[in-house]
């Protein structure tokens, strides 16, 4: 809120300082004609930021949050019930990435998302692939596949899901099938995890592991949005605990 109100206050100030400055160069006509150029740019703010009551509107992090939670959504209802388990690694997630004020904020956006989706699947994955580069995407498989394995498991509905969520944001099949291989584990996870092969040669699986640390360190999506990061790290220690499984199998 004092951020708004600092903001509110500098944006009223720019009529009085383009009249000013207006003054210095053209003296009274100049003070006019500054004033009303400060007066449009005013108007332009408070149409692109407050809605008709005086409120901040959502900025266009907050608006990808909601739609990140709607997917959330999507995922949750999958297998047809609203697993309680669920909901609360959603919360749980939010909070400790972006704080309780503004995770209660879109909350009260995803309850109604929850109970009642108004927005197509095709619409929200391509304002993803639109706005949001390749990394972001992975990062958001990860945190889909993380929602359905909350409650203990991930239903073959909520995997058929993710599944057409991951091809609608253009996520291609090997980097998905690696993600998978993190949450669903099986005989041959970890080198799914590392895009390989079980009959991989050692030096092949040195350098897919290789290839993965460059692929997931956390440095690579050169962020500070803690969403992102967290995501990139948890993969970053899979790619590293599937090289260690590897290692010790193929005793190198």
């Amino acid at each position: 809120m004092t951020s708004l109100y600092l903001i509110s206050n500098l944006t009223f100030m720019i009529k009085w300082i383009s009249a000013f400055i207006g003054f210095s160069y053209f003296r009274f006509p100049g003070a006019i004609l500054g004033f009303v150029i400060g007066k449009l740019l005013e108007n332009v703010f408070y149409k692109s930021n407050f809605n008709g009551q005086n409120k901040f509107t959502y900025s266009n992090k907050n608006v990808m949050q909601v739609k990140l939670l709607t997917l959330a959504a999507i995922v949750i209802k999958a297998d047809g019930k609203v697993d309680s388990k669920e909901l609360e690694y959603v919360r749980r997630f939010f909070i400790s990435h972006y704080g309780k004020h503004q995770s209660d904020e879109i909350f009260k956006i995803f309850n109604k998302e929850i109970k009642n989706q108004n927005q197509s699947l095709e619409e929200i994955t391509r304002s993803f692939s639109l706005n949001s580069r390749y990394e972001t995407r992975l990062q958001l498989i990860h945190f889909l596949f993380g929602i359905a394995k909350a409650d203990g498991s991930i239903s073959k509905p909520e995997l058929i899901k993710i599944s057409q969520i991951a091809s609608n944001l253009k996520i291609n099949s090997v980097d998905f099938e690696s993600i998978q291989a993190m949450f669903v584990k099986e005989e041959n996870s970890a080198y799914k995890i590392l895009e390989i092969g079980p009959k991989s040669s050692i030096e092949d699986i040195k350098k897919a592991y290789r290839i993965m640390v460059k692929k997931y360190h956390p440095d690579k999506l050169q962020t500070k949005d803690p969403y992102l990061l967290k995501g990139a790290e948890e993969k970053f220690i899979q790619v590293q605990n599937a090289y260690e499984t590897l290692k010790n199998k193929h005793k190198f």
